[in-house]
């Protein structure tokens, strides 16, 4: 089974910049849509980006175009999240999922990472 490791969370100031890393483990994610989706206190669960397999399709939450950055090295097995201008609503858990499409619909995507807690704050 395909399993998922995210990193690169913490806390950050407003303004900020994070990079989140989500390696993959057990098979090759080069046939896999990605997705990022996020999870704050009291809220479901909503898309923040997602990528194609071939990394030639991408999509945003409008909270975070022209501030987040998707994308994926398939030689490292690895898809990241480049943060930039990070906003106190941007706190939440943020996590990796793998999936037959890039949508930014939770339930499309078939494996989970455990998930890494993103803090902006002042």
């Amino acid at each position: 089974q395909l399993q998922l490791v995210e990193s690169g969370g913490g806390l950050v100031q407003p303004g900020g910049s994070l990079r989140l890393s989500c390696a993959a483990s057990r098979f090759t994610l080069d046939y896999y849509a990605m997705g990022w989706f996020r999870q704050a206190p009291g809220k479901e669960r909503e898309g923040v980006s997602c990528i194609s397999s071939s990394g030639g399709s991408t999509n945003y939450a409008d909270s975070v175009k022209g501030r987040f950055t998707i994308s994926r090295d398939n030689a490292k097995n690895t898809v990241y999240l480049q943060m930039n201008s990070l906003k106190p609503e941007d706190t939440g858990v943020y996590y990796c999922a793998a999936g037959p499409r890039a949508t930014m619909t939770p339930v499309e995507f078939d494996y989970w990472g455990q998930g890494t807690q993103v803090t902006v704050s002042s």
